[in-house]
């Protein structure tokens, strides 16, 4: 959410964003929100000139009764009495306008980066760099749920049964490469000076309209039937709320946190076969980055997030590549995004396994986040990043790690965590272990 100050003062500035995002229908919410600002701003001044009025009358009825003029006393009693009653009408329409403004505000792009690319959606969006080195392969790489079938390492059948389509037992060797890279990531990321927190993975709804835009709540999260709670899509969501309606002290800024959370997604639409699997799904596990900042410091803090996880990925013998989401593509809260991609060689293409975000402080301002410092109160710039989410990014680690008797070499920062293995071996071949 913007500050109503700058649609106040350069409704152009506003409306030039909201095309850059090719989003012409909002165009009229820019009018409608001048409209209720000065409706409010109205209501307020009138309201104050008769609470003023209605003050002096009090005290001159007071000296009139005294003075024994009861009946002049009586007349003012009448009219300061009219005057409440129309104080309160005043009052109700502020509170009406001021609700439909917030409502419009929350519509409202936030303003992106002048240093995001123009574009209508994700087929433009824009390759930044490539890290690591692709290896070449002398065979054929098999369909990654494939792969894991030859450990014994997954079983979607019973997954199905269970909880229908998108849900997945991850078994033996896999599932433990799964729990590794979550204590690998929240390892790589404590050492970067990160403190680790296991959030609520359930969050209220004022939370939830607080940290995304009520279509990307309603596209993305699980309401619980019956109780004011939903799943969590990623920890960011709780995290951020952690922080509602508090003040902080900006001599401790930046808050850098790493969070360990399963995440919950609808994932509606079908999709090919390469986002079967364990993909695109319902349930995944994530550890998350996330800053709460001084607003100069924003954009410092994006590049070292993205670099965060370039560094992680290329720990683990996977080649990976940014590629910055043009404006059309931006999430509305969002001032500057990019993705993290990861090389699949059995694809010979980059699919996606991590996102960065700068929303600056449109989630401070909808959740009311304000820090304190020597020249005032302001809203924090809030960031988060993907550190790793399994089980996508397994078919990455499988794919880009596998040998020609399919047996896998383990990266080394995950061999502590598989009692020091060097190398996992499929279930029929006999005599490994």
């Amino acid at each position: 959410m913007i500050d109503i100050k700058l649609i106040r003062e350069n409704p152009e500035t506003v409306r030039e964003n909201i095309k850059k995002k090719f989003q012409p229908g909002k165009l009229a919410l820019v009018d409608r929100a001048i409209e209720l600002d000065a409706e409010i701003r109205r209501l307020k001044t009138n309201a104050e000139i008769l609470r003023a009025d209605r003050n002096r009358a009090s005290k001159l009825i007071g000296g009139l009764m005294v003075s024994g003029r009861v009946k002049e006393a009586e007349e003012i009693k009448a009219q300061a009495a009219k005057s409440g009653e129309e104080i309160e009408n005043l009052t109700r329409k502020e509170r009406e306008a001021s609700e439909e403004l917030y409502a419009v505000m929350l519509k409202i792009p936030n303003i992106i980066h002048p240093s995001v690319p123009i574009g209508k959606d994700d087929s433009e969006n824009v390759e930044l760099t490539q890290f690591g080195t692709k290896r070449k392969f002398d065979f054929e790489i098999p369909y990654h749920v494939d792969i894991m079938e030859k450990y014994g390492g997954i079983d979607l059948e019973s997954a199905r049964r269970v909880a229908g389509n998108g849900f997945y037992y991850l078994l033996g060797d896999i599932a433990l490469l799964h729990s590794a890279v979550i204590t690998y990531a929240r390892d790589f990321m404590v050492k970067k000076g990160f403190t680790y927190v296991v959030p609520p993975f359930m969050i209220r709804s004022a939370v939830a309209g607080g940290v995304m835009s009520f279509e990307e709540s309603d596209a993305m999260m699980y309401k619980v039937e019956g109780e004011d709670l939903y799943l969590v899509g990623t920890s960011e969501h709780s995290m951020i709320g952690r922080y509602t309606d508090t003040i902080i002290d900006g001599e401790t800024l930046p808050h850098t946190l790493t969070s360990y959370s399963p995440c919950f997604r609808k994932e509606k639409g079908a999709h090919g076969i390469e986002e079967r699997g364990v993909y695109r799904i319902h349930q995944f596990e994530k550890q998350e980055m996330i800053v709460i900042c001084r607003p100069e410091d924003s954009m410092e803090w994006y590049d070292r997030l993205w670099r965060h996880t370039i560094d992680l990925f290329l720990g683990l013998n996977i080649p990976v590549r940014t590629l910055e989401c043009c404006s059309g593509d931006l999430a509305d809260l969002k001032v500057k995004s990019c993705d993290v991609e990861a090389w699949s060689p059995r694809q010979n293409k980059y699919f996606e396994v991590g996102s960065c975000s700068n929303l600056g402080d449109a989630q401070s301002r909808r959740l009311k986040i304000r820090a304190d410092m020597a020249g005032g109160k302001f809203f924090p710039h809030t960031l988060n990043n993907t550190a790793a989410a399994p089980p996508r990014m397994l078919i990455a680690l499988l794919e880009n790690n596998l040998n020609g008797d399919m047996s896998l070499t383990v990266p080394v920062p995950l061999r502590p965590f598989l009692g020091g293995r060097e190398t996992i071996y499929p279930k029929n071949n006999i005599g490994k272990a």
